[in-house]
């Protein structure tokens, strides 16, 4: 469990505790990994496996674990209490993230496999279980792999509002980088957080094993595709493995499929990529984009086959509809804890510090600049 920080009386919440299964579990995990066969991902993987593809990880770093290491390059740390390298992660999430979208398994049946099981991924430690990570720490990791060889950026996180993240995320993606966010957790996010809520950034919400939208996952314009978010099961440091829900898990299959896209067609560019994922997105909710899942939930098969735009936004057109990636899950979750929905990590409202900074309270703008910048785990 993260350490809950206090700031001037204002318990700021840890994140969710997961109770991991031992590795002996390794033999029977893919049987409750539900969303393999919901996105059909190994006709997807018969067509892409995203190798060549690297994905950057912004999170609390990424362990070693027997069904991600040959996936996983050395990093970065911009926060104290790893080894330089983003490969040390005493939190679990990061670890989580990094199975979900390259885990490579074991040999036969057994272990974790991402979505994009040939993709890489490097790792940027921005906060641990006992710093909570700020819009700082995303931004000085976010500038870190603008300059490095990825073509994919996963950020399962939530910060405040500040100029650094701004900037960094225009970096990114000037440099090419395809940045993809959690959208945050109901009912203690009321407002998106960034990166999420910027321009540019894929945000991504959550569907549950009904293929409807999760209840937890937040709702708003910001949203642009939806994927399977609730009883999702991953790698744990320690050669563990836990279930979870949350828009965490979404983002990074997305990120995952994002990873295959692009090795598919390289020469597509990283808002190509997006238009290619959310104009293939099986409309779920009323004809055409709304608040809940975007464009609709994400449809990885005919991201890779259908004559999709190249060029310009994608519309406000309901995507076409294909059985592809809309099967109905039956995986009942075999990790021995399930994790509550993500929550943010202090439990107060971005949008009600916006409005009091709005007001102008001159008084308390410090404390309220310190709370907004918080990072939140989209967990």
């Amino acid at each position: 469990m993260r350490k809950a920080l206090t700031i001037a009386a204002i318990a700021a919440l840890a994140g969710t505790i997961t109770l991991p299964s031992t590795p002996a579990r390794a033999d029977d995990i893919r049987k409750s990994m539900w969303h393999l066969g919901y996105l059909n991902i190994a006709q997807a993987n018969a067509i892409s496996t995203g190798k060549g593809v690297t994905v950057g990880v912004i999170d609390t770093g990424v362990a070693p674990h027997p069904d991600l290491r040959r996936n996983l390059l050395s990093g970065h740390d911009v926060v104290s209490g790893g080894d330089s390298t983003g490969r040390t992660d005493t939190d679990g999430h990061g670890t989580e993230m990094a199975g979900l979208i390259a885990g490579h398994g074991r040999s036969g049946e057994a272990g974790v496999v991402g979505i994009a099981p040939e993709a890489k991924i490097l790792p940027v430690k921005e906060s641990n279980a006992e710093d909570n990570g700020n819009s700082a720490t995303i931004a000085k990791g976010l500038d870190w792999l603008s300059s490095q060889e990825v073509q994919v950026i996963n950020i399962s996180s939530a910060a405040g509002p500040s100029i650094a993240l701004e900037d960094a995320v225009q970096k990114a993606l000037a440099s090419d980088k395809l940045i993809v966010a959690g959208s945050g957790n109901r009912p203690r996010m009321v407002t998106f957080g960034n990166p999420a809520s910027l321009d540019g950034v894929l945000a991504v919400g959550a569907i549950d094993k009904s293929g409807k939208h999760a209840a937890i996952s937040m709702k708003g314009s910001p949203v642009q595709i939806c994927a399977p978010g609730m009883d999702i099961t991953s790698t744990e440091p320690k050669d563990r493995y836990a279930t979870f829900d949350g828009t965490s898990p979404a983002t990074a299959i997305v990120s995952g499929a994002a990873a295959l896209v692009r090795a598919k067609f390289p020469d597509l560019s990283a808002q190509q990529v997006v238009e290619r994922l959310t104009s293939t997105a099986t409309d779920i909710g009323p004809s055409g984009r709304d608040d809940e899942c975007g464009f609709g939930v994400l449809n990885i098969v005919k991201a890779l086959t259908a004559d999709a735009p190249a060029t310009g936004q994608a519309s406000d057109a309901p995507p076409a509809t294909s059985t592809a990636g809309t099967g109905t899950g039956t995986g009942t979750g075999t990790g021995t804890g399930q994790a509550s929905p993500e929550t943010d990590s202090y439990g107060v409202p971005v949008g009600a510090i916006a409005a009091v900074v709005g007001g102008g309270v001159v008084l308390v703008g410090g404390l309220i600049a310190l709370l907004v910048a918080r990072r939140r785990r989209v967990r």
